[in-house]
């Protein structure tokens, strides 16, 4: 049987990974909206993606026999100025699902709850890779400025990403 504290957390990190796909999709719709449909392309698979890290917590918490609580998603943010607003954004949320996920693995080794602790394991590596991710699209985004040409080459390469499995 999970812990009550560790239940209670991983409630949270549901909640949190569904905020991030919210807000994904999002800056999703407001890509299309700017006819930049590669980047609408990648913010809603990268939508999907954070709705399975969802998915994955809530059947450990099943698998643990303890209850899924869904809490309440805020509703993310709706307008952007600039694309490079949108990349700051998406950072500094990996960064703080990187903060969320490594409090979970924290309260995991001070409750002695092993199981958890290996569990987020997979996500504290995700993260990692989230966060670089994140942090080289905003770099580029940086480099490219104000420069529309540099803009839509960006937009037709993330416009090829694979489908998230």
């Amino acid at each position: 049987m999970i812990k009550e504290k560790i239940l209670k957390a991983l409630n949270k990190q549901i909640n949190e990974e569904l905020y991030s796909s919210y807000a994904y999709l999002a800056m999703s719709t407001h890509f299309t909206s700017a006819s930049l449909d590669g980047f609408a392309h990648w913010y809603r698979l990268q939508s999907q993606e954070e709705y399975g890290h969802a998915m994955k917590i809530l059947d450990y918490i099943n698998e643990r026999g303890g209850k899924v609580t869904l809490l309440k998603v805020d509703p993310p943010k709706a307008g952007w100025k600039t694309p490079i607003e949108i990349f700051k954004e998406t950072y500094n949320q990996e960064v703080a699902v990187s903060k969320s996920i490594n409090g979970i693995v924290e309260l995991s080794l001070a409750e002695k709850d092993y199981a958890t602790n290996n569990f987020m394991q997979w996500f504290v590596s995700e993260q990692v890779e989230e966060e670089s991710t994140a942090s080289r699209l905003l770099d580029r985004m940086k480099l490219i400025g104000d420069n529309k040409n540099g803009l839509l080459m960006l937009d037709k390469e993330l416009g090829m990403r694979a489908s998230v499995s």
